[in-house]
């Protein structure tokens, strides 16, 4: 890999550390996105196994799927790094600092995408290796390439890439798929709108400023504030339909009832904010989105254990 790095998008500059070079070839998998993911892959393992799986295979898991959601990020940003380079908010990005070159970027995410495939193969089964494959190209073509400058629904079908995780948790200590992962995966896909989109409501002066129609970039904010309603409520619906299909107990009953309403209560609470014409503050139900998912992953984990 290059370490020169270029103070802009293909201009020369001077050689770095290799500290410094190792921190941002690191940013370029995304390290906060990585987090949320894998907090999805590791409590599914454990509802699938009825326990703990083996430390080996949730390693071995976590490693590969970490490799695979790199390399869709690094692709990511090697694609958008046009615009990048015109948004406040990934301005700081390697690729557009110049602290890693385009060059080194493609080559990093093809090596991470290959290794992460035949990692998943080896050490877990052929099933999670496509799926995590799958995961890769859905995010980078259908997302990144196709939808994402072209329709305001663009991370609507663009996040399915991120439901990926818990098939891939599921499969790997299964071997097969069933219902319960596929519930979780409409869980996540109806969860990525109303995540996203206040983020979108926030910087949609960015967005607009290059031409990408997010939908929180492009309509009024209680034309956003009623489709994060509905996507709320849809979400902990269908975070409801686990509690029959895979028969889960007290803990994640009440706690999918009771996140879920905390995280309606946030999302009319921005529709409310908007159509009084006050500031909406968006980045209340962004952030309260991210809690709600993962304590909600966490009782998929802790349920499985207790008695009742």
């Amino acid at each position: 890999m290059d370490i020169t790095t270029t103070s802009a998008i293909g201009a020369p500059a001077a050689r770095q550390s290799f500290g410094r070079t190792v921190r941002a070839y690191i940013a370029l998998t995304k390290p906060r996105v990585l987090e949320l993911l894998l907090v999805t892959t590791v409590p599914v393992m454990i509802l699938a196994q009825g326990g703990f799986p083996s430390l080996w295979l949730v390693l071995a898991t976590v490693i590969g799927g970490s490799m695979s959601a790199g390399s869709a990020a690094a692709f990511n940003m090697y694609l958008d790094r046009d615009i990048d380079a015109h948004m406040q908010r990934t301005e700081n990005r390697p690729l557009v600092t110049g602290e890693v070159s385009p060059r080194g970027a493609l080559i990093f995410a093809w090596t991470l995408a290959v290794v992460s495939t035949v990692w998943l193969w080896l050490a877990t089964n052929w099933l999670a290796a496509v799926l995590s494959a799958g995961a890769i190209f859905f995010y980078v073509v259908i997302y990144t390439m196709i939808l994402k400058r072209r329709t305001e629904q663009n991370i609507v079908w663009g996040g399915i890439a991120g439901c990926f995780p818990v098939l891939i948790g599921w499969t790997a200590v299964t071997g097969s798929l069933a219902w319960p992962p596929v519930i979780l995966f409409a869980l996540v896909f109806l969860w990525t709108p109303p995540h996203y989109w206040p983020l979108s409501m926030k910087y949609r002066e960015q967005y607009g400023r290059v031409e990408v129609p997010m939908l929180g970039a492009t309509r009024n904010g209680s034309q956003v504030g009623l489709q994060v309603i509905l996507y709320a409520w849809a979400t902990v619906a269908c975070s409801l339909l686990l509690v029959p299909v895979a028969g889960m107990g007290l803990v994640y009953s009440v706690s999918a009832l009771v996140f879920g309403g905390w995280f309606i209560y946030e999302s009319h609470r921005l529709y409310n904010r908007a159509v009084r014409g006050t500031e909406p503050r968006p980045m209340r139900v962004f952030h309260a989105s991210i809690t709600y998912l993962t304590l909600l992953f966490v009782a998929i984990a802790v349920d499985p254990l207790l008695p009742f």
